[in-house]
């Protein structure tokens, strides 16, 4: 018999459209790994983005925080035992998030850090919002713990991916001048 998988806190809705592939994938490799019908076993809190944005449009990166902490408690007293964010951006707050509820974060930065290292790459390009490509938190990361050169586009190149991203991959959709 199979060893019982610890449970897992997601913390989504940053957009909602970017949630689920993470719950898909999640349980397709609890699927592939265990076969028959097993899946991942899951709590997820889904937050209303709309408060997100305004916090980082405001650079209030301590009250996003402290409302993401909060809800990865929740996820804490009802069971969870690690905790994934569903989102690259708001990684900017992971300290914050662990402190607060007391579980270990699953960093984006380790799982790509380590992959990006398995496949032998040394040299990495980072596309994602302006927070991401522009602060700090993800590109150190890989940078210091995983030796890697990370490069992010020209400043007008950042603004018009960050647009993308907001305003259609977040509603669920990329028009066609965008993938060009």
């Amino acid at each position: 018999m199979a060893s019982a998988l610890r449970t897992l806190g997601m913390l989504g809705g940053m957009s909602w459209e970017s949630t689920i592939p993470y719950y898909r994938n999640l349980n397709r490799v609890i699927r592939t790994a265990r076969g028959g019908h097993h899946s991942a076993p899951l709590l997820l809190c889904s937050v209303d983005f709309d408060e997100i944005e305004r916090f980082q449009a405001s650079d209030d990166w301590d009250g996003a925080g402290r409302l993401l902490g909060g809800k990865a408690w929740s996820l804490a007293n009802a069971g969870a035992e690690a905790l994934l964010l569903c989102t690259n951006t708001m990684h900017r707050v992971a300290s914050q998030i662990e402190a607060i509820s007391g579980l270990p974060l699953l960093h984006v930065g380790d799982a790509c850090g380590a992959a990006i290292r398995g496949a032998g790459l040394r040299r990495i390009g980072l596309l994602g919002t302006r927070y991401t490509m522009e602060m700090n938190f993800l590109i150190d990361r890989l940078e210091q713990q995983f030796d890697l050169q990370v490069l992010v586009p020209e400043s007008d190149d950042r603004q018009l991916v960050h647009r993308v991203i907001f305003d259609e991959l977040c509603q669920g959709e990329v028009l066609a001048s965008s993938r060009r």
